[in-house]
């Protein structure tokens, strides 16, 4: 396995020394190793935020798609929170496991597909160790959602489903399917699913997904991206036929529709 902190380090010269604290105010991001153990496993995750804007900001807690924390996951969590957001990109594997390809992810994705408890267990672990990162970073603990994508959208998912006290889960071309559906009823979070017209992987989960949303108390939205399959904003998806393709313009609108989704439901009166 290569060193995670040797990609972390990467990272950093990447950016050009981002991994401390500016000396001119310039924009430049600061990419923090942050880690934990959870039943005798520990946990490797990154801290992304922009260290010269000044003031606090919203938090989020992302997760990328079944191949977890790797330098694109980063330089996504980056794009993300430009000077908007404090990220967490977040390591749901653990840091023995860092697949390099389709075969070690969806080995690696396997455990928790099969246990929802125990994902739900790792996100608000995740979520408890945002929190704490307030202490560090400008982190508005007011504000606070989740992001997920393909996988990580289902994982984001399942920390709406588990009652976490977030303003706004978004989840982008992820799994529909629950192990619990009667868990929306207690859902807190404002909830955003996009998922392409053309999925073949998760669109046949929806009727059974709308239905499990209705029984939610809170804003929710599902939204159909026409012409887009799965991993529309994965840019390394870049075949031009398949069910799991990079789409530039259904990844810009579903950009633009989590941005006004956050700001109305950081600005909104809480229910």
């Amino acid at each position: 396995m290569r060193s995670w902190w040797g990609l972390v380090a990467l990272a950093c010269l990447a950016l050009a020394g981002s991994c401390g604290r500016p000396s001119e105010a310039v924009a430049r991001m600061v990419t923090r190793p942050v880690t934990w153990t959870q039943d005798g496993v520990r946990f490797d995750s990154v801290l992304v935020y922009d260290d010269v804007v000044s003031g606090h900001r919203p938090g989020l807690v992302m997760v990328p798609n079944w191949h977890g924390v790797n330098a694109i996951a980063i330089d996504k969590a980056r794009m993300i929170a430009g000077h908007d957001y404090v990220i967490l990109l977040t390591d749901l594997y653990g840091a023995a496991i860092r697949p390099t390809d389709d075969a070690q992810a969806k080995a690696a994705v396997k455990p928790l597909m099969a246990d929802r408890a125990l994902l739900r267990r790792r996100m608000a672990r995740a979520l408890a160790e945002l929190r704490a990162q307030a202490a560090s970073a400008p982190i508005d603990l007011s504000r606070l959602a989740a992001i997920g994508f393909c996988f990580g959208g289902t994982a984001v998912l399942d920390l709406a489903r588990s009652g976490a006290d977030v303003r706004a889960v978004i989840s982008f071309h992820g799994d529909l399917a629950t192990d619990a559906p009667s868990l929306a009823r207690g859902i807190r979070a404002s909830v955003l699913a996009m998922n392409g017209a053309d999925d073949q992987w998760t669109m046949p989960d929806l009727p059974a997904f709308l239905q499990e949303m209705s029984q939610t108390p809170t804003a929710w939205q599902f939204v159909v991206i026409g012409h887009a399959v799965h991993c529309f904003t994965e840019t390394e998806a870049t075949g031009s036929s398949g069910m799991c393709r990079y789409n530039e313009d259904a990844a810009r609108r579903s950009y633009e529709l989590m941005r006004g989704w956050l700001a109305a439901h950081f600005t909104a009166a809480r229910p």
